[in-house]
């Protein structure tokens, strides 16, 4: 295997896994301005309409645990190939799709293929950089990361206005193929410590996801107390705790459970939950504040959205370096700290006729809080477990931010339907105003559980001393 220092191989690697990433992190965001329009075209109930966006999220974050354990044990290089071919494929199928239904089925598929993809980013340019440089690198893959949700909300509107809904994934087909080779010659394969697959671990991981996902997505329409709902999260709780059992008994375990005992990997995937709730359940509202309480149209309002999430392109690559040579805890602290100054205050001034002037400086606040987490998380997480077992980190760790993102948009779109409504743009901004701060204290509470993540000092030293099993072959690590 080429050494770490390989610095073409490096270079070769950020490109790919950050334009991959780029894709699936667009995507998430890109459809929600176009739903009007599909819905002229395709038709549909409005509980259809939501489907096209809950299809791609639910099995995303359902299979985002599998997506990683597949690659440990199938190849890295092997199963980031395949995933990207299936979500390049699905774009194309959800582009040609004549109905409601088949737009749906083509949206799970898109989420099972960027499934497979996003974790395996994170572990693949791991181990293409040294150690000493992986904050660096981690910072443009997260800006990267920050990009993709910057412009979905803008590229979406603009694509909608200017051409035809259709073209939001036909853009994925171009780079997807150009991607795929270039993948499959420029990047070097890599197994995990597992010989072999955890298929009880996948399927008990699998199901209690969906369970949990399922319900808290579909909390919103139905009511957290409606017995679909409350059935769902307790099936989901139900096969989750037999996951975790089994997880302790597992003789080739996909999650092994003393990653937990580190107070590193804990800490920081508790930081990752708070921030992903707060910020992705405000920016939903936030990214309909502009057209329904303020009457823009999409492509406006998508671009009045970029002082905030377009702020981690810029701050994310600075916030990796300085993980390198200060620590994560300072950075991830500050961060959450910033984002719930900025929820608070943007509940403080939000209204139908509040100038865009007043918003831009708790936007950019919010936006910088977020650069200053993504890095510095994942070089936490990736620095608190043995290099073969990043895979394995990077798929719970990208399943638990995602966990989190899924019930911060339910939890403050519930208190939002408590307060507001989309009536007229006073009763959407009551909504919101009484959703933000919930956001806002989730953040604060994040902010807190980041003052246990350990210092520099404590991170360079091995965070997770257990030996590895008998059956794990030697690590092939280049970072």
């Amino acid at each position: 295997m080429p050494a770490a220092t390989d610095k073409p191989r490096s270079a070769w690697t950020l490109a790919i896994v950050s334009i991959a990433l780029f894709m699936t992190a667009l995507d998430n965001l890109v459809v929600g301005v176009a739903l009007p329009s599909i819905r002229v075209d395709l038709g549909g109930s409005i509980e259809s309409l939501e489907w096209t966006v809950n299809a791609y999220t639910l099995t995303f974050a359902v299979l985002l645990i599998t997506g990683a354990a597949l690659g440990d044990r199938f190849g890295r290089k092997r199963m980031f190939v395949v995933g990207l071919a299936i979500f390049t494929v699905a774009s194309a199928l959800a582009a040609l799709a004549p109905s409601i239904e088949g737009l749906i089925a083509a949206r799970a598929l898109q989420g099972l293929g960027a499934a497979i993809v996003l974790p395996l980013t994170l572990t693949l340019l791991s181990e293409a950089v040294a150690p000493d440089k992986r904050g660096m690198a981690l910072g443009i893959w997260a800006g990267v990361s920050g990009l993709g949700v910057a412009l979905g909300p803008f590229v979406g509107g603009a694509v909608v206005e200017g051409i035809a809904w259709q073209w939001i994934f036909w853009l994925n087909v171009p780079i997807g193929l150009v991607l795929l080779p270039l993948a499959a010659r420029r990047l070097t394969e890599s197994h995990g410590p597992a010989r072999r697959l955890d298929l009880p671990g996948l399927l008990l991981a699998g199901g209690g996801l969906f369970g949990l996902t399922f319900g808290i997505v579909r909390a919103t329409a139905l009511g957290w107390t409606s017995p679909t709902v409350m059935i769902s999260i307790g099936a989901g709780v139900a096969l989750l705790a037999t996951f975790l059992w089994w997880e302790r008994r597992a003789p080739a375990p996909m999650l092994p459970l003393r990653f937990f005992r580190s107070r590193a990997f804990a800490a920081s995937n508790g930081v990752s939950f708070a921030m992903f709730f707060g910020v992705f359940g405000a920016i939903f509202l936030l990214s309909q504040f502009f057209q329904t309480a303020q009457g823009y149209s999409p492509f406006e309002a998508g671009l009045r959205t970029l002082p905030w999430t377009g702020m981690p392109m810029i701050v994310a690559p600075i916030a990796g370096l300085l993980s390198d040579r200060i620590g994560s805890r300072p950075l991830m602290v500050a961060g959450l700290a910033l984002q719930s100054i900025a929820l608070f205050w943007l509940a403080a001034i939000s209204g139908p006729d509040t100038a865009y002037s007043s918003l831009i400086a708790p936007f950019v606040i919010a936006g910088t809080g977020m650069a200053l987490v993504f890095a510095p998380s994942a070089n936490a997480v990736l620095g608190s477990v043995r290099p073969e077992e990043a895979g394995q980190a990077s798929g719970a760790t990208n399943a638990i931010r995602e966990l989190g993102g899924v019930m911060g948009v339910a939890v403050l779109a519930t208190v939002f339907s408590a307060h507001g409504s989309y009536a007229t743009p006073q009763a959407f901004s009551d909504g919101v105003v009484a959703a933000l701060p919930v956001g806002a204290a989730v953040l604060a509470l994040g902010a807190v559980i980041a003052l246990f993540v350990p210092g520099l000092r404590a991170r360079r030293a091995p965070a997770i001393t257990a030996p590895a099993p008998p059956t794990a072959p030697a690590a092939e690590f280049t970072g």
